[in-house]
């Protein structure tokens, strides 16, 4: 099983489509990535059980 997975997900500032790329080994995760597009930083969140994506949101961070 590849935990490493492409997920697609709109960014909250210009509502692009951008591909992120998760761990899914890890349980709970935050972080604060820069849109590729619009390059405004957006706060990605997530969660996991067993390799499969629970959860998964992106939200501005302004």
């Amino acid at each position: 099983m590849n935990l490493l997975q492409g997920h697609d997900a709109s960014c909250p500032h210009c509502g692009e489509t951008i591909e992120l790329t998760l761990d899914l080994s890890v349980t709970e995760q935050s972080y604060i990535e820069d849109c590729p597009v619009c390059c405004r930083p957006m706060l990605i969140s997530y969660s996991a059980q067993d390799g499969e994506l629970n959860d998964l949101r992106v939200d501005p961070t302004d």
